[in-house]
C-alpha cells in the first residue's frame, strides 16, 4: 500500500486510488458516520489521518476533516456580466467566472474523497446504436455539494455565504430576455448545491491519462462542458441566448479581494452511495450541447 506522501508523484489514476488506501489505512477503515438529512455529521479527531493529509502537497486547498468540508483559496474576477462558471483555474475563464483560482482541480477531486464524497460523472453523450447514428444525453451524477463563499464581514469576522446570494437572473441591460430564461430554468432563486460530477481521465498518448478539468479551467460550472469538476443537476446549454444567469454583485467582495470557496459534501446514507473513487474514462473529450 503506497504511502499518502508518495502517491501524488505517481499516475492521475493512482493518485485517486491511493487517497482512499490512505484514509482506510490511516482510519482504520473507519465506517463513515452519515446523518439521515444527507449532510455530513462531525466525527471525532483522528490524529493519525490528519497528520497524513497535513503531509500531502496540495497548494490552495484545505481538509477539515471534522466537520467534512474542502477549503479552496480564491480571488473575486467578476462583479457584472453572465455567468457560465463559478470558479474557474487561474488563466482560463475569469471573464465568465465569479472566483479564479490556483488549485488544480485534481487536487480538490481528491479533497473531496478524503471527505467521504463520492464522485459520479459529468453530463456525456452515449452512442445507440455502432455506427454512432443516434446519440443519447445523459445527465451529471455525484454525491451534492453545497457551494459556500467565506470572506470576513463589516466586522472582519469570517462569514459563509451561499453561492446564490450572488447570482442572480440577467437584467434588461444583459441583452437576455428574463422572460426567456425563466422559462428555460423555471422562476426560482439559483442553487447553492451542486454534483460532485468529477471530470473525466482521458488518455493522451504514452503516460498518465491528463484530468480534463486541470486542462480547461472549468472546477465548479453552470453551463454543460463535459469535463467538469462539480456541475449543476441537469444538461444547461452555454450558448450564449440560453444563458440564465448573471452576476449579483451586491455584498459580493471587489474584483481582485481574497475568498475561500468551501466545498460541503451532504453525504448520502452509506446504503444508497455509489462506489467511490470511480471516474468515467473516455478515449477522447467532447463538449456536450443539450
Amino acid at each position: 500500500m503506497q504511502p499518502l506522501t508518495v502517491f501524488l508523484r505517481e499516475t492521475m489514476l493512482a493518485l485517486f486510488v491511493s487517497a482512499w488506501c490512505g484514509v482506510a489505512a490511516c482510519a482504520g477503515e473507519e465506517t463513515q458516520s452519515r446523518g439521515e438529512t444527507g449532510a455530513a455529521e462531525s466525527r471525532p479527531p483522528n490524529p493519525a489521518l490528519e497528520a497524513a493529509i497535513k503531509k500531502l502537497k496540495m497548494p490552495g486547498v484545505a481538509i477539515n476533516l471534522q466537520e467534512r468540508y474542502v477549503d479552496i483559496e480564491g480571488k473575486i474576477c467578476l462583479d457584472k456580466g453572465m455567468l457560465e462558471l463559478v470558479a474557474c483555474t487561474k488563466g482560463t475563464k475569469e471573464h465568465e467566472s465569479i472566483v479564479a483560482i490556483e488549485a488544480r482541480p485534481m487536487h480538490i477531486h481528491t479533497a473531496l474523497l478524503l471527505v467521504g464524497a463520492n464522485p459520479g460523472n459529468p453530463a456525456m453523450r452515449k452512442p445507440l446504436d455502432e455506427q454512432k447514428e443516434r446519440w443519447i444525453d445523459l445527465p451529471p451524477s455525484g454525491d451534492a455539494v453545497k457551494i459556500l463563499l467565506v470572506f470576513p464581514d463589516k466586522a472582519g469576522k469570517l462569514a459563509e455565504h451561499p453561492i446564490s446570494e450572488f447570482i442572480t437572473r440577467p437584467s434588461a441591460e444583459s441583452g437576455v430576455p428574463r422572460e426567456a430564461a425563466a422559462d428555460k430554468e423555471g422562476d426560482r432563486k439559483f442553487p447553492h448545491t451542486f454534483i460532485f460530477a468529477g471530470s473525466q481521465l482521458v488518455d493522451d498518448g504514452p503516460g498518465p491519462r491528463k484530468y480534463l478539468s486541470d486542462l480547461s479551467g472549468n472546477v465548479i460550472s453552470i453551463a454543460t462542458f463535459g469535463d467538469e469538476l462539480l456541475c449543476l443537476p441537469g444538461i444547461h446549454s452555454d450558448d450564449n441566448e440560453a444563458l440564465a444567469w448573471q452576476v449579483n454583485a451586491t455584498g459580493l467582495p471587489a474584483v481582485g479581494s481574497k475568498v475561500t470557496l468551501r466545498l460541503r459534501p451532504q453525504l448520502q446514507p452509506a446504503s444508497k452511495a455509489g462506489k467511490a473513487g470511480q471516474l468515467p474514462s473516455v478515449s477522447t473529450p467532447g463538449k456536450v450541447h443539450p
